[in-house]
C-alpha cells in the first residue's frame, strides 16, 4: 500500500505539471518533489525503516547523478528506456562497485527506492526538458552535487562495514567516480575520470577532509555537509579556473 501511494504521488507530479501549463515551472517541481519526500517518510515511517541523514543524501546523490545521465543521452538521442538505463547506471554504478568490492549485496536490490527515484529523475527530465536543456551547466551542476554527496556515502558505508579511513577514501571516490565512468561508456565518450579535469582527485580530498574532521571529532552530521561541500567546492573552482593535473604527452601512431 505504501509503495502503491509513493506511486500515486509520483503520478500526480507527471499530470499536475503537464496539465497546469500557467504555473511556474520550478515551483511545480518543488511542490511536485515535496509531495514524493513526505511519501517516502510516510513509507519508511510505516514499515518501521530507519531513515538517517546519511539515507537523505543517498536518495539525493541518486536522483542529482541520475539527471546527469539522462541529460547527456538525451543529448545523444537515446530513447526513453535508454536514458533510463544510462542515469540508474550513473547513480547506482558506483555505489553498486563500491558495495561489490566490500563483499556486500549492492544497496539497491534491497531497497528498489532507488531506481523509483531514477524513474523521477527520468519524468523530470521529460517534463522539463526544455529548461534542463536550456540551461548549459545543467550537467555540470547535477554532476558535481551527486559527486560531492556520493563520495560521503562510499566513505560512511564503508566504515560502517569495518574498514579502514584509507579503504573508506578509496571506497569514496569509488562510489563518487564510478558511475560517471559507466555513464560515459554507454554514451560512447572519453570517461570524465580519465581527462584532464580534476575529478577523482576531489573526492580524494573530500575524503583526507573527511578524516581530518574525524580526527579533530567534529559532529557528524557538520563532517558530511563539509565533506561533500569541499568536494562540490573543488569540482567547481577547477572547472572555473581550469585547474587540471598535467597530461602525458605522446604520438599516437607510435
Amino acid at each position: 500500500e505504501n509503495k502503491k501511494y509513493i506511486a500515486e504521488i509520483a503520478w500526480q507530479f507527471v499530470t499536475r505539471n503537464y496539465e497546469d501549463n500557467n504555473q511556474n515551472w520550478s515551483s511545480s517541481v518543488a511542490i511536485g518533489f515535496k509531495k514524493f519526500a513526505r511519501a517516502m517518510a510516510m513509507y519508511y515511517y510505516q514499515t518501521g525503516m530507519n531513515i538517517d541523514f546519511t539515507t537523505i543524501i543517498d536518495y539525493i546523490g541518486t536522483f542529482a547523478f541520475a539527471i546527469s545521465g539522462i541529460r547527456l543521452a538525451s543529448a545523444k538521442r537515446f530513447d526513453w528506456f535508454g536514458a533510463y538505463v544510462v542515469g540508474a547506471a550513473t547513480a547506482i554504478g558506483g555505489g553498486t562497485t563500491r558495495d561489490l568490492m566490500l563483499g556486500l549485496t549492492p544497496f539497491w536490490m534491497h531497497q528498489p527506492s532507488y531506481l523509483i527515484v531514477t524513474g523521477l529523475a527520468l519524468l523530470f527530465v521529460i517534463m522539463f526538458g526544455k529548461q534542463v536543456i536550456r540551461l548549459n551547466n545543467t550537467f555540470f551542476i547535477f554532476d558535481a552535487i551527486g559527486l560531492g554527496l556520493f563520495t560521503v556515502v562510499g566513505i560512511e558505508k564503508s566504515l560502517l562495514a569495518g574498514f579502514p579511513m584509507w579503504v573508506a577514501i578509496i571506497m569514496g571516490m569509488t562510489t563518487g567516480a564510478v558511475g560517471g565512468v559507466i555513464r560515459d561508456i554507454f554514451i560512447n565518450e572519453v570517461p570524465l575520470i580519465f581527462r584532464k579535469d580534476i575529478y577523482a582527485i576531489a573526492c580524494i580530498l573530500g575524503g583526507l577532509i573527511y578524516f581530518a574532521c574525524d580526527f579533530f571529532a567534529v559532529g557528524h552530521i557538520t563532517t558530511q555537509i563539509i565533506t561533500a561541500g569541499s568536494v562540490i567546492l573543488a569540482r567547481i573552482v577547477a572547472v572555473k579556473y581550469h585547474i587540471s593535473l598535467p597530461v602525458l604527452k605522446g604520438n599516437e601512431n607510435q
